[in-house]
């Protein structure tokens, strides 16, 4: 079967199948219907013991509906959890299946390709132009914010660590001991805050984007869906790809996307941002921070 939204279409189809199942496999049927998490995370023997049948009912239960069995029953609530459509805990679940069945090398495979495949989804619906016209407007700015939490947190400050070898202007917030609605307090149209997150949508970010943009703040909404409340009215919107077998949303496309806007901002920047930049390294290894070749 297709694997585009096919766990709701394989549900529907057991349903409109129930009554012709046998009363074992309408049992198994059941079970399915009232627990669809469980089947991409769960052996067929495991399905049947919390139905309270035999395995090989379940596997009836699967070619009755169309399928080969079991197996191939399974596979689409598994691309489910690929997908990043079903619950933290049941994805952690799923990555502990595997281990148990002793499929490591695939799921190594499995996230090398997700995360090329994340990055050129990524690239592939941004333009030259609009990653210029953010970069242009980062750099005329007068402050910078950047925004993150959980863990957003560590690239939005990833972001600001490297952009300060040769700007000063850039902020990461929440700073400790406060909330990003106070650090951005006295922004205005000035200002500009890059703000990041994925689903599940953190509420400090909308609402501080939200704020922000009340207090005439320019907004670079970094998110993975165009509808996503952050990129929605945003002045510069950049979606990115976060599919991944892991239970929380990749930051690789993240990562690479935060490191190629800085590389415009730089592209961007007036001369002396070249001799700022030398001054800091420079600066750096007569501190002794880096250990020199004997």
């Amino acid at each position: 079967m297709d694997g585009t939204n096919i766990s709701i279409t394989v549900l529907n189809k057991l349903a409109g199948e129930l009554t012709e199942l046998t009363p074992e496999a309408r049992k198994a049927a059941t079970y399915v219907l009232e627990n669809p998490r469980d089947v991409g995370v769960s052996t067929v023997r495991e399905i049947a013991e919390a139905a309270h049948v035999k395995p090989n009912t379940v596997v009836r239960m699967a070619r009755q509906i169309g399928f080969e069995g079991y197996d191939d029953f399974r596979e689409p609530f598994r691309e489910e959890i690929r997908r990043g459509t079903i619950s933290f805990p049941d994805r952690a679940r799923w990555l502990q299946s595997i281990r148990a069945k002793g499929e490591l090398g695939g799921l190594y495979a499995a996230m090398v390709d997700s995360m090329l495949r994340n990055i050129e989804e990524t690239f592939g619906g941004i333009s030259e132009k609009a990653l210029k016209s953010a970069a242009e407007d980062i750099w005329n700015s007068r402050q910078v914010f950047t925004l993150g939490v959980g863990v957003n947190n560590s690239n939005a400050r990833n972001f600001t660590y490297l952009a300060s070898t040769g700007m000063t202007r850039f902020n990461a917030i929440p700073k400790p001991g406060s909330t990003a609605i106070d650090d951005l307090a006295w922004a205005d149209n000035q200002d500009i805050l890059i703000a990041i997150t994925c689903k599940p949508y953190r509420s400090e970010v909308i609402d501080a984007v939200n704020i922000a943009r009340e207090q005439g703040v320019k907004i670079v909404g970094i998110s993975d869906s165009p509808a996503s409340p952050i990129i929605v009215n945003s002045d510069h919107g950049f979606v990115v790809a976060a599919d991944t077998q892991q239970f929380f949303p990749s930051s690789v496309s993240t990562i690479a996307l935060l490191e190629t806007l800085l590389s415009f901002v730089i592209a961007s920047a007036s001369p002396e941002i070249v001799e700022r930049v030398e001054k800091f390294h420079t600066r750096r290894h007569q501190l002794g921070l880096y250990e020199e070749p004997k």
